[in-house]
């Protein structure tokens, strides 16, 4: 086997691989006798065709197979015989079988990055006290009231906060009605601002038949991707406007919501230990973001193309996927898949640079997914989606199955290392630090 390796560019390069004759000729005769021996061909026996006769009826497909064999025989052992570490797929390019006999192929590949890991120990990381206020308190309160409160019509009094409205509504872009943008008695929480709050805005002050129009000026980052960077006409009818019937604010209100509540000060105590913990997971989510970032901006170097790619279209994918579960596609959408892909071009290389960092880091510090967290990995999920860890397990059926998971974990891993290295600031102080050194250069500059 002759391998020659050339550079394509930062990270890729290409592989030419050639096989010499009498490898490859084996290996053909061994697929005609294969094809031989089941060939059903009228005027001839089954194993007395002749060889130019299967040659003339099957030899594309017995080239095709064998290429394809020679292929997966030979192309890590290249790989290996030239000392490459290569991170994804190759590409496979211009399989040939050559005049003389001997045949080739080329192999695209990409290799992992070489860097010089700086410092990812005591990186300082700004971190906000956790508190949780009374008017917090309130809120969530004040939300079980409306949850559980009965809703009852409204006569000759016009849309109010705080109302349920049931409303029609069609979306125009461009004059254009946009099929996919239509609602028929929809329920709309009026000051919520889950349907948007120039929408919910708009029906204030309206009443029950009335129609009116508004128009909202969408971001390019809407979750939406239907109505993200577009400006939509939303043409409104009220059928209905309800209004709740809140319960009192007591102690029988608090046994109402959860019989292990015996009094209203103790549903208090029970929303409060709710929010710190909402709160205390967000800011651990928040903390790992902030790691990564510092991580990333420290750590600049080239990342394998193919694997942004990769990234690029698991992120067009999701978006297919949840545009196909609302009956669209991307074309229906109004979504422009190029666009989306540069849109997200970015995040995607910070995403594989910074997979590469947390893996560098796990090597140096001796970082492994062991059994036990593989366990606690499938019973988390299995609690996320109420399965057994018996059905979690039986979705990750092969080693390539298996590998995403196993790399999530050891990330995890490395992160929370990280945490317990990190020196964490208080928000205020940076802040009143950051003005103090502003104030210093001003007065300096006065001088």
């Amino acid at each position: 086997m002759q391998v020659t390796v050339n550079e394509v560019g930062g990270l890729t390069k290409k592989l030419k691989i050639v096989l010499p004759k009498e490898e490859v000729s084996k290996e053909i005769d061994a697929g005609f006798r294969k094809i031989k021996n089941d060939a059903k061909i009228k005027g001839y026996r089954r194993g007395k065709v002749p060889l130019h006769v299967l040659e003339r009826t099957y030899g594309q497909q017995v080239r095709a197979e064998v290429a394809e064999k020679l292929v997966q025989a030979t192309y890590f052992d290249a790989v290996e015989k030239e000392k490459l570490d290569v991170v994804a797929h190759p590409e496979i390019k211009t399989p040939i079988f050559e005049e003389d006999g001997s045949f080739s192929y080329e192999a695209e590949v990409d290799t992992r990055p070489l860097f010089e890991l700086q410092d990812y120990k005591g990186l300082e990381i700004e971190k906000e006290e956790i508190t949780v206020t009374d008017a917090e308190i309130d809120s969530k309160v004040d939300g079980l009231r409306k949850e559980m409160a009965p809703l009852r019509s409204v006569e000759g009094r016009a849309v109010g906060e705080g109302d349920i409205v049931i409303v029609d509504f069609d979306g125009f872009h461009d004059g254009v009605q946009m099929e996919q943008v239509h609602g028929e008695n929809v329920n709309v929480d009026v000051g919520t601002g889950r349907h948007g709050q120039e929408f919910e805005n708009n029906l204030i002050g309206m009443k029950s038949g009335e129609e009116s129009s508004v128009e909202v000026d969408f971001n390019a980052d809407s979750p939406n991707p239907v109505l993200a960077g577009k400006k939509v006409e939303f043409k409104i009818k009220v059928h209905d406007v309800k209004e709740r019937v809140l319960p009192e604010l007591d102690d029988e209100f608090a046994k109402d919501v959860g019989e292990e509540f015996d009094s209203l000060e103790a549903l208090r105590q029970h929303v409060s230990e709710s929010l710190r913990a909402e709160k205390e997971q967000a800011l651990e989510g928040d903390l790992a973001d902030r790691i990564m970032q510092k991580l990333v901006e420290a750590n600049q170097f080239e990342v394998p193309a193919r694997l942004v790619q990769y990234e690029i279209n698991e992120y067009i994918k999701q978006t297919e996927e949840t545009l196909k579960r609302g009956g669209m596609s991307l074309e229906a959408a109004g979504i422009n898949r190029a666009e989306a892909e540069e849109r997200y071009r970015e995040t995607a290389v910070k995403r594989v640079r910074g997979d590469f960092i947390l893996k560098k880091i796990a090597e140096q510090e001796d970082i492994k997914v062991l059994d036990e967290d593989m366990k606690q990995g499938f019973s988390r999920i299995a609690k996320q989606y109420n399965m057994t860890v018996a059905e979690v397990k039986g979705y990750f059926k092969s080693r390539d199955d298996m590998l995403p998971f196993i790399s999530e974990l050891l990330n995890e891993k490395v992160l929370k290392f990280l945490h317990t290295e990190s020196n964490f600031v208080p928000l205020a102080a940076t802040v009143t630090e950051e003005a103090e050194e502003i104030t210093v250069k001003n007065e300096t500059a006065g001088e």
